[in-house]
């Protein structure tokens, strides 16, 4: 099947089956490895992407359902200004232990803040209850996403 998404601001057209998950399409197709497999089972947020700017995962995302919407990835979240918030308090605060689970947390905290510019605690465990942590980050990720909410440096 045809299909064309805009892939960070970007048109992207291939072929693949409708019913394949947007995930194979980004990594597979397209060649872009930042969004990790996880779980194939949307459960624990390493495939986060935003489609329209909204986060999703993308490995229960059939691609057939997304002709003609936008997509941004791990690749180009930081040309808006949550991602590039998202993306500054992470590196200032050193929150990446392993990193593979990272993408996912850093989309998942850029619509929040897109969305929520402000968020108390309440906002950040609904946003970010998704996506798990193995090496146990979450401290270090709360205090990012209220430091990339603060607009203040560390």
């Amino acid at each position: 099947m045809a299909t064309t998404l805009t892939i960070n601001g970007e048109p992207k057209s291939f072929d693949a089956p409708a019913e394949m998950p947007l995930l194979w399409v980004l990594r597979d197709i397209i060649g872009m490895t930042g969004t990790k497999y996880g779980c194939g089972i949307a459960q624990c947020g390493a495939c986060t992407v935003h489609v329209d700017g909204k986060a999703v995962r993308s490995c229960v995302l059939p691609v057939g359902a997304l002709n003609g919407r936008s997509v941004t990835t791990i690749e180009g979240v930081g040309a808006s200004a949550a991602g590039a918030k998202v993306q500054k308090a992470w590196l200032d605060l050193e929150v990446i232990q392993c990193g593979y689970c990272q993408s996912g947390q850093i989309m998942s905290a850029a619509a929040l803040l897109a969305s929520t510019p402000n968020p108390d605690d309440s906002d950040i465990n609904a946003a970010m209850s998704g996506n798990i942590c193995r090496c146990g980050t979450y401290v270090r990720i709360r205090e990012a996403i209220k430091l990339a909410a603060s607009g203040r440096s560390s």
